[in-house]
């Protein structure tokens, strides 16, 4: 039995990655007149700000200065945190509160591994803060996803090694972070390019400890973990 459960936050457990992008949109157009494609928000989903930033700023083929990169990071949190205003329980996705409740019944740690800068407060909008065991901070790690440092922090938060943990997230970035962290990779959603995902459910209401403790014991025997 896996011992610690890492989630990712926008996507996985709250119904806001879209405000992310919608907050990016806001920003291109209000700045350079510009319509953000709808494929570019798989690109900037699961990164941090900075990197997001850097994505968009590419696609339009601008540079900005170092002060109006900043003050562009800040206004774009400013107009997501105002989207989240009336963020309560009921913006949580389907099924994971039940996720949750099995696993705290099954005494599985559960760890907060987003890239958001916001987790805590939305954690605490959402009136999780109590289930989590520990939030990994995005600011205290060397590299954003794709790289796994957010997901070794939250392991070691927890006092487990990664292989103990199951990783859940719902960007390429993301999943790409948690294989290479060591932990076990499931991805939420119907993306192709989920490839390196250990396990693949479309939506969140189709998570539950059977089946992700089965593909666990899968997972175990394939990379010969204790």
């Amino acid at each position: 039995m896996f011992k610690g459960a890492l989630f990712d936050l926008d996507g996985v457990i709250a119904d806001t990655s879209s405000l992310h992008f919608q907050a990016w949109q806001k920003l291109a157009n209000n700045y350079f007149a510009a319509e953000l494609p709808d494929y570019l928000e798989e690109q900037t989903k699961g990164v941090s700000r900075g990197d997001s930033l850097q994505v968009i700023l590419d696609h339009l083929d601008v540079g900005v200065s170092d002060s109006m990169f900043q003050q562009l990071l800040i206004e774009k949190n400013e107009l997501y945190l105002a989207s989240l205003k009336d963020l309560s329980p009921r913006n949580i996705l389907p099924g994971i509160s039940e996720f949750i409740a099995e696993l705290k019944e099954n005494e599985v740690k559960l760890a907060l591994a987003s890239a958001s800068l916001n987790g805590p407060a939305i954690l605490d909008k959402l009136q999780l803060t109590d289930a989590f065991d520990a939030i990994a901070d995005p600011s205290k790690v060397a590299q954003g996803k794709p790289a796994p440092d957010i997901f070794l922090a939250a392991a070691k938060a927890l006092n487990l090694e990664p292989a103990e943990c199951v990783g859940i997230e719902d960007s390429i970035a993301g999943i790409t972070a948690i294989s290479v962290s060591g932990a076990l990779p499931i991805a939420i959603g119907t993306n192709a390019e989920f490839k390196v995902a250990f396990k693949t459910f479309a939506k969140t209401a189709e998570l539950n400890l059977a089946d992700v403790r089965a593909v666990y014991d899968i997972f175990k025997k394939e990379h010969a973990i204790w």
